[in-house]
């Protein structure tokens, strides 16, 4: 990967995730995390994990109404630098329900479509420029 290339993480369950041949010839390549598996912690919670660490910007798709993953989210609020934009695509009524963990973090209800991909994408672009 180009070191000057826009590191994107799809943190998103199972075999999901959104389409990356979107981002990717726009010069961002896309690191694919499904999370931890069932029974096990995520790698976050100890310590630290490098695809977080190079990553410009976190499209986060994990299921809030899991106590691991509103850990996990919480965990990336805190390590994330804070010019690092971080999108979390969320199931409706976990926008109220779940306010307090998502201040900060842009929010799109359901499953994101190419013009909320695209307006994430910009604000990655526009957040490595500021670095």
């Amino acid at each position: 990967m180009d070191s000057d290339q826009s590191i994107i993480l799809d943190v998103t369950p199972g075999d999901a995730g959104f389409d990356t041949s979107f981002l990717e010839p726009l010069g961002h390549p896309v690191l694919v995390c499904h999370g931890p598996d069932m029974g096990t912690a995520c790698p976050i919670l100890k310590d630290t994990c490098s695809m977080v660490e190079n990553a410009h910007g976190v499209v986060f798709q994990l299921d809030l109404d899991r106590p691991q993953h509103r850990a996990i989210l919480k965990r990336y609020k805190e390590v994330i630098a804070d010019d690092v934009p971080i999108w979390a695509s969320v199931q409706p009524g976990q926008d109220d329900q779940y306010a307090d963990l998502l201040e900060g973090i842009d929010v799109v209800i359901g499953e994101p479509g190419p013009a909320d991909l695209d307006g994430f994408a910009a604000r990655v672009e526009a957040s490595d420029r500021t670095r």
